[in-house]
């Protein structure tokens, strides 16, 4: 990589790095990028160079570590399991990842919330949505061979797949409000997990799933 090319690649990691500490210490409004430039060790100019709008550098961030998750998704596919089982650790994975990252999971408040923190540019969500259907596509995947192997009745297993993409994310997203969290009742994980099995069952033929191990 020419030298120029390699301290800007170093630069916009800087900047991402010390976005990240800021942004998940005080939250996106509160943020200040005064001191995001001074912990990156660059001008406030040189920080606009790179990032148009502090909503832009905020969903950066957010969707920095998106190929490490698009590849650990990936890396839960067994396609020795029977479809039904690789649908739960499929999602068994996916939890944990929220477990183990829940401010990376911020991003969905950012997409749905541009009212909030200011209009997005059209690259900026085109890359989230890029991120997003990449993930829904394993899970298709996983579908249609379920299908194909008599596990799941006929069904179009891209819209299924949406389906439950929609629900995991949402039950998720209940952890971030207290009310929401009262309404539930149940621990999170055994609501998932319940919401999983509420989805095997609609997918499958009579008696082609067998109980959660």
């Amino acid at each position: 990589m020419p030298l120029r090319e390699e301290k800007k690649a170093q630069s916009r990691r800087r900047i991402l790095e010390s976005a990240r500490e800021v942004f998940f210490r005080d939250g996106f409004m509160q943020a200040n990028l005064d001191e995001v430039a001074e912990k990156a060790g660059v001008a406030k100019g040189t920080l606009y160079r790179y990032f148009e709008s502090k909503a832009e550098l905020y969903v950066a961030v957010l969707a920095h570590n998106g190929a490490i998750f698009e590849a650990k998704m990936q890396e839960s596919v067994d396609i020795t399991l029977p479809a039904p089982e690789q649908i739960r650790r499929t999602a068994r994975f996916y939890f944990s990842h929220y477990m183990d990252n829940r401010d990376y999971f911020k991003i969905f408040w950012a997409i749905e919330n541009q009212s909030v923190i200011g209009e997005l540019p059209q690259g900026v969500v085109d890359e989230v949505a890029r991120l997003w259907e990449r993930c829904l596509e394993i899970m298709a995947e996983i579908i249609a061979r379920g299908v194909n192997d008599g596990a799941f009745a006929e069904c179009d297993s891209w819209e299924m797949a949406n389906l439950l993409w929609t629900v995991a994310n949402a039950l998720i997203q209940t952890e971030t409000s207290s009310t929401r969290r009262k309404l539930r009742r149940a621990p999170l994980e055994q609501t998932f997990e319940a919401a999983i099995e509420v989805f095997l069952r609609g997918l499958a033929p009579e008696n082609a799933v067998s109980p959660a191990r």
